[in-house]
């Protein structure tokens, strides 16, 4: 039914598993579409979202997405301003979600781990916000749940500054609720899931649609501005030598056009 992940239902738990390892699971085009469909059609209590080692999720593959790969630049800017329907799907479903970060969550893969209710990490799991090194904001969990967590001093200092962070330091600032090695990861965050979905499904949907009203921004209109946002970046020159310098591996020189 998939390609480039898989899901998979034990009793009343679900697990997405991002299956691009040869890209450090970054996200295409068909990536994101598949996510959205696996989030709107689960029908369990929990849903545990991890990746396929060595990574979590790396973020946007850049050659597709960004880099004028077929269907890249033209089909993100323009798009009439709008939620990333993976990001609807995710931030708006009722079923408890546990991100599993085994390794790299970056770019987006960072924003994936911030959509979940809880984050269980592996010793070998990495954060970052990297989108500021390719001249572009984060998307919508960067900016309306990552200062919930950790504080919107770090919050800010990791979205401008781009810096990758490792899991002890993630555990410090409370990005994560718990480290583990990395091989009772996926133990640790079944146990968790299964725990949730022992309980009343009913009343643990009342709950997360109650945290979502009392702590989550309008998720819609957060989409809309950073799309547009997006929209105008992408036609950069940042945007533009952002992506060339990590295509040729060398630092790069921003010119502020």
């Amino acid at each position: 039914m998939y390609t480039e992940l898989s899901y998979d239902v034990d009793g009343h738990v679900g697990v997405i598993t991002l299956r691009r390892p040869e890209a450090r699971n970054a996200l295409t085009f068909t990536t994101y579409r598949e996510l959205e469909e696996a989030v709107r059609n689960a029908a369990v209590r929990c849903l545990i979202i991890t990746g396929a080692d060595p990574a979590f999720c790396s973020g946007d593959d850049v050659k597709q997405i960004m880099a004028g790969g077929e269907g890249a630049r033209p089909a993100v800017t323009n798009l009439a301003p709008r939620l990333t329907p993976a990001a609807d799907a995710l931030l708006h479903t009722d079923i408890p979600i546990i991100a599993a970060v085994n390794g790299a969550a970056i770019g987006w893969g960072m924003e994936l781990s911030l959509m979940a209710d809880i984050r269980v990490a592996s010793e070998k799991a990495r954060f970052g916000e990297l989108f500021i090194k390719r001249g572009l904001c984060c998307d919508v969990p960067g900016i309306g749940r990552l200062a919930q967590l950790v504080g919107r001093e770090t919050a800010a200092e990791l979205l401008f500054t781009g810096d990758i962070i490792d899991a002890a330091r993630a555990l410090q600032i409370r990005l994560v609720s718990r480290v583990v090695p990395h091989e009772q990861l996926m133990p640790a965050a079944t146990e968790l899931a299964r725990k949730i979905a022992s309980n009343p499904p009913l009343a643990i949907r009342k709950l997360k649609n109650g945290l979502r009203r009392a702590l989550d921004p309008d998720w819609k209109e957060l989409g809309s501005w950073v799309s547009t946002s997006l929209a105008e970046l992408f036609k950069t020159e940042d945007h533009r030598e952002g992506v060339r310098s990590f295509l040729e591996k060398r630092e790069p020189h921003f010119a502020g056009k």
